[in-house]
């Protein structure tokens, strides 16, 4: 497969999210089309460099406009054809109400735009190509603010409240090259709380029918199951020890797999998610022991595929990839704590992480085809370092030929960012030494 010559993140963000498609997604969305520096594109462009960049802060932002980032996406005016005049302030204030007036609908348009260009433009669109995505959720921390307390209250004990409010988030990500799809996310605590199990139905009215969803024992009920049915999906689903034995009808004494019905029950959905009475799903069970000598341990796996046994467990191995791409997105595109005050900032700034963890994503799986490596194989903060370093040059190439030379140096450089592959594990815990607060904590003043 050959793809196109100029594939760097600006340019594949550029046929990923045309002029064209731009304007007409702001008319769709009711946003009038305004001419200045600051237009719909070169703002998404700069929120999508925020999260990419080290710091990412607004002011970082403007100041990488300044250098040339977005040069290719600036209107012709007279402020930008003078940027090197200083045409183009360095305060944050006009970036900051530009993206302020980008409306939600605006950016989760762009950001599913975005993610299916990128597919054609690496050529994932081939027909009856099975794809496998992973399903987890996890928790995001966030700036304490009125509308973010009143719509993620934070989590509370005997002790009292905490300070952070924490909204919880679901996400899929494809097994084979690590592409996300878009979020889902709601309430943690409060009486508006939603279930990851909730969030993982909304998750998957967006994939196409045939695809197959894995999930661990925290996504193995039967609400789960009954919804993948419903949207005609496949499903590898891990069980808990009593679940199986439910579903098996008794217990479970040696390796094998069964033709089984699972059918639920009064208790199955909670008082949220029920199910119609006498509600079935069709599959096998499979029961295997994995790992070695005393840490053996028994795992349970629901599937409606028809794939060998090996295979259907093979599959299952591949799930502690969401880990490692939840931890990308957590640390690497910094969502582990979100800088925001309203709902509708967060809103937009999921939608550009994103853009922005999808647009490396693809990088990476240009590097791997080009390298003939599995794109699983490559580091995601490491490709982006080299991204990041390579940047200053791709963006100061003055010809086709230096930015081709350029271009392929930094494909060179992104093939050797692999990860280890350890024979053993680790001689030491990864874990951190406790260190003694500097400052107390704060307390509530009476």
């Amino acid at each position: 497969m050959t793809f196109p010559e100029r594939l760097d993140l600006l340019h594949m963000f550029q046929r990923a999210l045309s002029v064209g498609v731009l304007e007409y997604l702001q008319k769709h969305t009711g946003m009038r089309v305004r001419r200045g520096v600051y237009t719909v594109q070169v703002v998404v462009w700069m929120m999508i460099l925020q999260r990419l960049h080290a710091v990412g802060t607004l002011a970082a932002a403007v100041q990488l406009l300044q250098q040339g980032a977005a040069d290719p996406l600036l209107p012709r005016c007279r402020r930008t054809e003078k940027r090197r005049k200083h045409r183009i302030s360095s305060r944050t204030g006009a970036y900051c109400q530009a993206r302020q007036k980008l409306p939600t609908l605006l950016c989760r348009k762009v950001a599913q735009e975005i993610t299916e260009q990128l597919r054609k433009i690496l050529g994932l669109e081939e027909p009856g190509v099975r794809r496998v995505y992973l399903l987890d959720g996890s928790s995001l921390e966030l700036d304490h603010g009125r509308e973010l307390l009143t719509q993620y209250p934070p989590a509370q004990n005997q002790n009292g409240q905490s300070h952070w409010p924490v909204l919880r988030l679901v996400v899929m990500h494809e097994l084979q090259t690590g592409l996300a799809e878009q979020p889902r996310w709601g309430a943690m605590y409060g009486p508006q709380a939603v279930s990851e199990q909730g969030l993982a139905a909304q998750a998957m009215d967006q994939l196409s029918p045939c695809a197959v969803v894995l999930g661990d024992r925290n996504f193995g009920v039967f609400w789960v199951a009954w919804e993948a049915q419903q949207r005609g999906l496949g499903m590898v689903l891990r069980l808990t020890e009593a679940r199986a034995r439910k579903v098996f009808g008794g217990p479970i004494s040696e390796p094998g797999e069964w033709q089984v019905v699972w059918k639920s029950s009064r208790a199955d959905g909670g008082k949220h998610h029920r199910v119609p009475e006498k509600a079935t799903v069709e599959g096998r069970l499979i029961a295997v022991r994995v790992g070695r000598g005393k840490s053996q341990q028994w795992l349970y796996l629901f599937t409606t595929l028809a794939d060998a046994k090996e295979e259907v467990v093979k599959l299952y191995g591949g799930r502690w990839y969401i880990e490692t791409d939840l931890r990308c997105l957590k640390r690497t595109v910094r969502l582990h704590h979100m800088a925001v005050r309203s709902t509708a900032m967060l809103e937009k700034e999921l939608y550009m992480a994103m853009c922005a963890y999808n647009l490396v994503r693809a990088v990476i799986y240009l590097a791997a085809r080009q390298s003939r490596r599995d794109p699983r194989q490559f580091s995601f903060s490491m490709v982006l370092n080299v991204v990041d370093c390579a940047w200053p040059k791709l963006a100061g190439a003055g010809t086709q030929r230096d930015f081709d030379r350029e271009f392929k140096r930094m494909l060179k450089l992104a093939a050797q960012c692999t990860l280890p592959q350890r024979k053993h594990r680790r001689s030491y815990p990864r874990a951190l030494w406790r260190r003694r607060p500097a400052f107390g904590h704060r307390k509530e003043e009476n």
